[in-house]
């Protein structure tokens, strides 16, 4: 009995840690193929006009996208070392970012930052990118000649 407890008391915890989206310190994790896209959702359905979101990677949490809805200013950038050059896709309407064309070097954490006059809030993805799989077929044959 204790068991069956301790086991769904588990499930329930890994559960809030991975749909936990209005938790500050949850991470998200997400994992993609390389060469695939992947968006990080920010589970909003509209920008407010006065909000502003940045969206930063990494552990130096570099600047790689910006929106001002209230100026209407929208911005990405390639990261300090060009990482993502032309690659960035922000949605306007909800503030989320596509990444295209996935590499393994965009593997990381991902934060986005949005921002009013009264509040701030962090939603946090931690980005897995998996190596492309890659299929060899052989072909085996025998001449069987009697």
């Amino acid at each position: 009995m204790f068991q069956t407890f301790a086991l769904c008391c588990l499930c329930c915890c890994c559960l809030v840690g991975v749909f936990g989206d209005t938790d500050r310190d949850t991470v998200k994790s997400v994992s993609v193929t390389e060469g695939d896209s992947v968006t990080l959702n920010t589970g909003l359905t509209e920008i407010q006009k006065a909000d502003e979101m940045l969206w930063k990677f990494g552990t130096s949490r570099t600047l790689i996208a910006k929106i001002n809805h209230d100026t209407g200013v929208l911005s990405t950038n390639d990261g300090s070392d060009g990482r993502f050059r032309d690659r960035l896709k922000l949605d306007i309407q909800t503030g989320s970012l596509t990444i295209t064309n996935t590499r393994t070097t965009d593997s990381g954490v991902y934060e986005v930052s949005i921002r009013n006059s009264s509040s701030e809030t962090k939603y946090r993805f931690s980005v897995t990118v998996n190596g492309e799989l890659r299929v060899t077929s052989l072909l085996y044959t025998t001449d069987l000649a009697y």
